[in-house]
């Protein structure tokens, strides 16, 4: 699957998955918390320090477990992971496109309404 239907099938099922208010909240304080992981693990990489690339690699599985948490929450679950390359990609493209994208449509509407 390429990255462009990855993304439309992320989100054309992304309301269904992510419904609870917990799973929302949970969302919001831990997709900041990957994404600096991940910049703290590329930057620990360049300057070769193994120390801060562990503990960057640490706060991106913490929150992605956190995530996984919130998603026992849900009605309905994320469709499962079909390879660890499809596990990876999936994941990167929820916390850096996916999620930002439907946590800004949601305040937008939540504005309009108001």
């Amino acid at each position: 699957m390429s990255l462009q239907q990855t993304l439309r099938t992320q989100w054309d099922g992304y309301q269904c998955i992510h419904a609870t208010q917990a799973n929302f909240v949970v969302h919001l304080i831990t997709v900041p918390v990957f994404m600096a992981g991940t910049i703290g693990f590329f930057c620990a990489a360049a300057t070769l320090s193994i120390g801060y690339c562990l503990i960057s690699l640490f706060a991106m599985l913490a929150a992605v477990a956190a995530q996984g948490w919130g998603h026992k929450k849900e009605e309905y679950p994320p469709a499962p992971f079909t390879s660890r390359g499809n596990a990876f990609i999936r994941i990167f493209l929820e916390q850096w496109v996916t999620f930002p994208k439907y946590a800004l449509h949601t305040a937008w509407r939540a504005l309009r309404r108001s």
